[in-house]
């Protein structure tokens, strides 16, 4: 009985043994699994969150396309269209003035550093937005885009009309597609004009001042107001004549900024002026425009005034593109150099934009550095055309980065 009850013994011992091995066993494999997960997302983390152009575009399928260099292509042998497009303002038409790197200024490439900007197809554009309105509302520069991108169409679509719909300063139609693209002009987006005291008083002229340009804050130029009803595509743009003081002279005729139809006082300063306008005309916007439309706000253009602005003899008479230690040295807004107003714009639209149904056309970076690109003394005025740009010319780079943007969107959607 005691060598039974031993064997009994050992045997249970034997059994407890093979179940803690089994258990220790299974302990270990699921720690390995443990281990090797983590080891696996140690590096596969890092990658989905590195910060990247090339991450970007693999992740949102788009990519930076405004971060990038330009490219001297020699092969280059004519433009995407000539100097006889009739819509060019003769200022711009930098061929026809005979500019001497007027050829040169169409042989620099665009090159994205983490992808490729598409190359536009004229006729597939049309094809594709057929039956569409596209609108530019700004100032003069949106007006450089909008004729960059009717004589690129027009070389490809002859049969055109010209009309002015919805308050545009022009607009044309091509009659094949139903593809209409219009300018609307405005300077502040806002409406503005000529301000001056009342006989018998007020507010402004309790303060001392006689004359100047009221800006309605709340109430867009009538220019581009129904415009939101009509069109598919808008480009706003707002910024040279905000730091302007040889039209708005802060002594003479400074802006005084209106609200509901009364004047904002203490009377605010420009750069101040400029978010009410952009916050109230974004909200605008957004009220009024159709429920599929599609609505970017362009970044500055910048100027290349040397020497001094354009009104006290500064030029622009470099043929080359600047180096970057060149573009810092004119933007920078630490030197506040006579062209610093570029970023101090910029600023203020990166703010406004945030939580905004707009999406960014971030031309800046690209045109920062062409100050080859100016209409300069060719420009036919009495002084140097330093803020414009010669057609062709950037601007058709402008209108590819704005079909690249279209094209990613209207996949998405």
């Amino acid at each position: 009985m005691a060598g039974k009850d031993h064997r009994h013994h050992h045997h249970s011992k034997k059994n407890t043994s093979n179940i803690s091995f089994l258990l220790l066993s299974l302990l270990c494999l699921a720690s390995l699994v443990v281990v090797f997960s983590l080891f696996k997302t140690s590096f596969s983390t890092p990658r989905r969150h590195r910060h990247t152009g090339a991450d970007r575009k693999a992740s949102n399928g788009t990519c930076d396309y405004s971060d990038g260099r330009w490219i001297y292509d020699p092969t280059v042998r004519s433009a995407r269209y000539g100097s006889t497009c009739k819509e060019i303002y003769k200022g711009w038409n930098c061929m026809a003035s005979n500019k001497s790197n007027a050829l040169e200024i169409v042989k620099w490439r665009w090159q994205p550093n983490h992808c490729d900007l598409p190359k536009f197809d004229p006729l597939h554009f049309l094809q594709q937005h057929r039956d569409t309105n596209i609108g530019f509302v700004g100032d003069s520069l949106n007006r450089n885009m909008f004729v960059s991108l009717f004589c690129t169409l027009k070389r490809v679509s002859g049969e055109v009309r010209k009309w002015r719909p919805a308050g545009a300063d022009r607009a044309f139609t091509f009659l094949q597609f139903n593809l209409t693209i219009a300018y609307h002009r405005t300077n502040l987006l806002a409406r503005y004009g000529r301000w001056s005291a009342n006989g018998n008083g007020g507010v402004l002229e309790s303060l001392g001042y006689k004359e100047g340009y009221r800006v309605d804050v709340d109430l867009p130029e009538g220019t581009w107001a129904e415009a939101l009803s009509f069109h598919d595509i808008l480009i706003f743009n707002t910024g040279h004549w905000w730091w302007a003081p040889s039209k708005f002279d802060p002594a003479k005729s400074p802006m005084l900024f209106f609200e509901k139809g009364q004047p904002l006082v203490p009377p605010i300063s420009p750069d101040v002026g400029l978010n009410i306008v952009l916050k109230q005309m974004m909200s605008y916007v957004e009220e009024r425009i159709r429920p599929s439309a599609i609505i970017f706000f362009r970044t500055q253009s910048p100027r290349h005034f040397e020497g001094a602005d354009w009104d006290q003899g500064g030029s622009c008479q470099r043929l080359q593109p600047l180096s970057p230690e060149m573009v810092e040295e004119f933007f920078s807004v630490k030197n506040n150099g006579t062209n610093v107003e570029v970023r101090l714009v910029n600023q203020h639209l990166y703010k406004a934009i945030k939580g905004s149904p707009f999406s960014l056309l971030d031309i800046t970076r690209m045109s920062e550095s062409r100050a080859d690109a100016h209409p300069s003394t060719a420009g036919g005025k009495k002084h140097d055309d330093c803020m414009h740009w010669c057609l062709p010319g950037i601007t058709d780079t402008w209108n590819d980065l704005l079909i690249a943007h279209l094209n990613d969107i209207e996949v998405r959607t």
